[in-house]
């Protein structure tokens, strides 16, 4: 007897992801649930600020992507290419739901790593991105025309590369060079993680080629960047402002009498010099940077002079005779904004118009129209980026509305944000658990631990030493302070778990 077999059906196949879906869901509800959460509290934020927050820096990022032949003499352009492969979309609410998917993504890096990798239980893991997913202040960056939340999905992700194989071949090596490369490219302070990833894996003993991959990877594109940069400003750098954000970090207590500068022989010097006693200068160093007041020096070489090579390199001479000259005042100032990452409360700082563009707010946004490149201004720049923006007569004159506050959503945020924030004294006591972590590890270095600890402790330390504090600085060292902090106590927790019959 001949038999027929039966057709297949066509519903086998989907049916069979579906289970394996479900499967995968009940194995990660605890994640699920608090991803999807976080999801929809990034959803009410969209519909109640639209279609992007914004800050002072987002209007040089846009004009980046608008006239995207010539680098930012300021801050490298990386952000700016994002804004730019998006541009053909016309739309900056797009752009702020890829950042918040950027978000949600580092939450997934996290606990993949911690789940995965080192074995926490569901709960644990899905805890430790309670902090990143749920904080209003990191909600409120994401939808911000700003390159912050792209910088910190880029760190999480050499972190947990790095951190997910023990052995890593050559070809990996080059991947998470490619990443560290973005990652300066992102944020100038990317380019010393680089230097802490490769101690990181010589004291693993990694081996010498992928760590030369890796190294490889992040320079060819670094340095295509720089000889970029010096076709169009005439040296070979990634900004002309290095020397001149140390500048501000010194204002506040460079004193030339201290420093020795003779006005006869050190005239450029000399031009930098704060007239106001330390004691009588402002609490921000940045009012001698960006704004011109009484005492101000940085702009006396003109209009058009500043961030430029020679102006940088001199910014950069002072502020180096500062430290050196007066060594007890630049730590006490590190020092002091350092520990002030670390306070419970959130007070205004660096002035009240900084602070209130890291908050909800229950106004529209009118975009400033300040000049850009080839004549234009930041509001056009807007305008020709998302011509969707709506306009109105203020003052006489069109002006462009850059976010359009809906109630009750944007209610909602703003009374969220008052509640749910993670306060700096959380973020200092998850470092303590990390250090505790590599302290107890010292027979190897730290372990795991050591790589997102140092990471984390840096990007804190980093903007202290080097400009001023601010609290968006904090925000990337949370995850990474998290992964530390958990991974130190995951012998805890699986012990726990194995008593409770969990």
């Amino acid at each position: 007897m001949v038999t027929v077999a039966d057709p297949p059906r066509l519903d086998t196949a989907p049916a069979g992801v579906r289970a394996r879906l479900r499967a995968f869901l009940r194995r990660h509800r605890v994640f699920a649930a608090v991803l999807a959460a976080a999801f929809l509290l990034r959803m009410v934020t969209m519909l109640g600020y639209g279609p992007a927050l914004w800050f002072n820096d987002s209007y040089e990022y846009v004009s980046g992507a608008v006239n995207p032949d010539r680098p930012s003499a300021l801050r490298p352009n990386g952000y700016s290419f994002w804004l730019l492969a998006l541009r053909p979309f016309h739309s900056f609410a797009l752009v702020a739901f890829s950042q918040h998917l950027m978000g949600l993504g580092v939450g997934v890096l996290v606990y993949a790593l911690l789940r995965c990798r080192f074995a926490l239980p569901g709960w644990g893991a899905a805890l430790a991105t309670v902090p990143v997913l749920f904080d209003a202040y990191q909600i409120q960056l994401e939808h911000m025309i700003m390159s912050d939340t792209m910088f910190m999905l880029l760190v999480v992700g050499v972190i947990t590369l790095v951190l997910w194989h023990r052995r890593m071949p050559w070809w990996l090596g080059a991947v998470v060079g490619l990443l560290l490369a973005l990652t300066a490219l992102t944020r100038s302070i990317g380019l010393p993680i680089l230097a802490l990833v490769a101690v990181y894996l010589l004291v693993k003993r990694t081996g010498w080629k992928p760590i030369a991959a890796m190294v490889t990877a992040c320079a060819l594109p670094v340095a295509g960047y720089m000889a970029w940069f010096s076709s169009a400003h005439g040296n070979f750098a990634m900004t002309n402002s290095d020397g001149a954000i140390l500048y501000m970090r010194t204002a506040l207590f460079a004193d030339c009498n201290e420093m020795e500068v003779d006005p006869r022989k050190e005239l450029e010097l000399a031009l930098l010099c704060i007239s106001d006693p330390p004691d009588k200068r402002s609490f921000s160093g940045q009012k001698y940077l960006w704004w011109a007041q009484n005492g101000q020096r940085f702009h006396a070489f003109g209009v058009g002079t500043t961030f430029t090579p020679e102006m940088n390199a001199t910014a950069g001479e002072f502020a180096k005779r500062a430290i050196l000259s007066q060594p007890g005042d630049f730590l006490a100032i590190v020092v002091r904004d350092f520990f002030r990452a670390f306070r419970w409360d959130r007070p205004r700082f660096p002035d009240a118009n900084t602070y209130r563009q890291y908050e909800f707010l229950p106004e529209n946004k009118v975009l400033p129209a300040w000049s850009s490149p080839k004549g234009s201004t930041t509001d056009r720049d807007a305008l020709i980026y998302d011509p969707d923006l709506p306009t109105a007569q203020i003052r006489g004159k069109p002006s462009v509305i850059g976010t359009d506050v809906h109630d009750p959503w944007a209610a909602f945020m703003q009374g969220y944000q008052r509640i749910v924030r993670l306060p700096g004294t959380v973020l200092g006591v998850l470092l303590l658990i990390g250090l505790a972590g590599v302290a107890v590890r010292w027979r190897t270095l730290g372990g795991p631990v050591l790589l997102p600890w140092l990471a984390a402790f840096g990007l804190i330390l980093a903007p202290a030493a080097t400009a001023e504090f601010d609290y968006r600085y904090l925000l990337p060292a949370v995850p990474l302070a998290c992964l530390a902090a958990a991974i130190s106590l995951r012998r805890g927790v699986r012990l726990r778990a194995r008593t409770s019959g969990g």
